[in-house]
C-alpha cells in the first residue's frame, strides 16, 4: 500500500518547510528510517526520514519550493502500484509556496572571470516607469535553465556561493554547480576551496573589490528619470518566522527599557589572567557576562520568569539564550542551567553551538525554551541599543562594547573601559524598581568579578 509523505514539524516554532535536497530520486528504494530528504526548518537544516519500505515513486514538490506542515510533498509505493489517485487528490492541496532555484537569474561570465550574483539574488526583476520592459538579462529561467546557462555561457549561482566565491576569488568558470538545474551552491564553493581552485589572477585580498565591481555591473541602468529599480528576493524560512515571531513580540508584549553602565576593567583583567594561566581557556567577555547575567537572575527570580496569560512563571534555573547572527538571520542557542556552569564549561558550549547554527546543525531543543536571553552586539562598535524580548522570556539585555572613556573616581578623571547594558522588560512581569535592583546586582557582580567564587 502507498504511503504519502508529508511535510513534517521538525522544530516547534515550524509552520512551514522549504525542501533543501532531496536525498533520493524517484525510483529509488528506501528504507524505514533512512534519509528521504533534506529540509529547512525556520531554525536549521534537518533530515527528513522515510517512514516506510518501498520505492519513491512520486516527488511533488522540487528542491527550493516550501510547503505548510502536513502538505504531500511525496509518494512511497511498490514498483507497480497505481498511484495516480493519491497524486491527483495531491492537486487539490493549496499549491507550495515557490523559491525554485531553477528561476533564479543567470548570471553572465565576464571576459577574464565569471561575475557572481549581487547580493540578494534577484527573482523577480521590476523596472522604473520610464522603462518599457524587463532587462533581458534578468529574465527568469524556466524548467531549462539549466541547459539554456550552459549553451549561453550563463551561470545560475546562489547568493551565499556567489560572496564565498568573490572573497575567496574562486573562479565560477572552473565549477559544475551541484544544485537544482546546475546551480552553484555553497557546498560547491567549499569543495573548491579545499582543492585550491581559486581565480590565478584574482587574490582574496582583490575578491571583495572584484564582488563589489561585479554588484555595480549587474545594477547598471541606462540614465533616465524614475523610480528606482529594484529585485525581491524569496524569505527565508527562518527570516520568515521572525517576522512572525517580532509582530507577536513588540506589539502585544508592553516594553520598558532600562540602561545602566559598568565599568569593565576588572572583568578584563580576570579575562586576562585567566588566559595567561591557561592559554586554552578561551574565555570571552561575552562568556564572563553569561554568567553573570546567570548568578544575577539567581538573586532576583522576578526576572527569570515569564507571563503566561493567567499566571506568572518562575523558573528555578537560568537557562540562557545566547543571540547568534548567521546568514539568513538570527538565533538563540540555550545555555542550559548557566547558573551551576563553570565560565570554562559556558565557553566550550557557546562556541560549540555558536558553529553548529552558523551550519543549521542545532537540534530543536538546544535553542528553544530559555528563560532570558543576552545579545552582544559590542564586537560590532555598537555602543548601545535596545533589544526586542523573544515570547515567552521576560527580559533580553543588549550589550554594547567596551569603550576607553574619561570618568571621575575619587575626585581625579581617570580612563576607564565602560560598557552599556540596556535591559528590554515584560512590564506585564518586571516592574521599572525589579528591573533596576536586578541591574544594581548585574553591575556590582560583573564590575567586582571575585563575587562570582564567593
Amino acid at each position: 500500500m502507498a504511503t504519502q509523505v508529508i511535510m513534517p514539524k521538525l522544530s516547534p516554532t515550524m509552520e512551514e518547510g522549504q525542501l533543501s535536497r532531496w536525498l533520493k530520486k524517484e525510483g529509488d528504494k528506501v528504507s524505514m528510517g533512512e534519509p528521504l530528504a533534506e529540509i529547512d526548518t525556520d531554525k536549521a537544516t534537518m533530515e527528513m526520514q522515510a517512514l516506510a519500505n518501498g520505492v519513491l515513486r512520486k516527488i511533488l514538490i522540487k528542491e527550493g519550493e516550501s510547503a505548510p506542515l502536513g502538505q504531500l510533498i511525496a509518494v512511497i509505493g511498490e514498483p507497480d502500484e497505481d498511484i495516480s489517485a493519491i497524486v491527483q487528490s495531491s492537486t487539490s492541496q493549496p499549491p507550495a509556496s515557490t523559491a525554485p532555484a531553477e528561476a533564479q537569474p543567470a548570471v553572465k561570465a565576464a571576459a577574464q572571470s565569471a561575475t557572481p550574483a549581487a547580493e540578494p539574488t534577484p527573482t523577480k526583476p521590476s523596472q522604473s516607469a520610464a522603462d518599457n520592459g524587463p532587462r533581458k538579462e534578468d529574465a527568469s529561467m524556466g524548467g531549462n535553465g539549466s541547459r539554456d546557462a550552459a549553451a549561453s555561457g550563463r551561470l545560475v549561482v546562489s547568493p551565499l556561493a556567489a560572496r564565498m566565491a568573490a572573497e575567496a576569488g574562486v573562479d565560477l568558470r572552473s565549477l559544475s554547480g551541484s544544485g537544482p538545474g546546475g546551480r552553484i551552491v555553497k557546498r560547491d564553493i567549499e569543495a573548491a576551496m579545499s582543492q585550491g581552485k581559486t581565480s590565478p589572477t584574482t587574490t582574496p585580498s582583490e575578491a571583495p573589490q572584484r564582488h563589489l565591481r561585479a554588484v555595480e555591473t549587474r545594477f547598471q541602468q541606462p540614465s533616465v528619470a524614475g523610480a528606482s529599480p529594484y529585485v525581491d528576493e524569496p524569505a527565508s524560512e527562518i527570516r520568515r518566522t521572525i517576522a512572525r515571531r517580532l509582530v507577536t513580540s513588540l506589539g502585544p508584549v508592553p516594553h520598558f527599557f532600562l540602561t545602566i553602565e559598568v565599568e569593565m576593567d576588572r572583568a578584563a583583567e580576570m579575562r586576562a589572567a585567566i588566559k595567561d594561566l591557561d592559554p586554552e581557556l578561551k574565555i570571552s567577555i561575552n562568556d564572563i557576562i553569561i554568567k553573570v547575567t546567570a548568578a544575577a537572575l539567581m538573586e532576583h527570580p522576578q526576572v527569570n520568569a515569564s507571563y503566561q496569560d493567567k499566571n506568572v512563571r518562575f523558573y528555578q534555573q537560568a537557562d540562557i539564550g545566547v543571540a547568534v547572527a548567521i546568514e539568513d538571520g538570527l538565533i538563540t542557542p540555550v545555555i542550559r542551567s548557566a547558573n551551576q556552569k563553570s565560565l570554562s564549561q559556558i565557553a566550550a558550549e557557546v562556541r560549540d553551538m555558536a558553529e553548529r547554527a552558523r551550519h543549521k546543525k542545532l537540534r530543536p531543543e538546544e535553542y528553544t525554551g530559555a528563560t532570558f536571553s543576552i545579545s552582544n552586539l559590542g564586537m560590532f562598535g555598537i555602543d548601545e541599543f535596545t533589544a526586542v524580548i523573544n515570547p515567552p522570556e521576560g527580559a533580553i539585555l543588549a550589550v554594547g562594547a567596551m569603550t576607553p572613556k574619561p570618568v571621575v573616581r575619587d575626585g581625579e578623571i581617570v580612563v576607564r573601559q565602560m560598557m552599556h547594558v540596556t535591559m528590554s522588560c515584560d512590564h506585564r512581569v518586571i516592574d521599572g524598581a525589579t528591573g533596576a535592583k536586578f541591574l544594581q546586582t548585574f553591575k556590582k557582580i560583573l564590575e567586582n568579578p571575585l563575587y562570582l567564587v564567593v
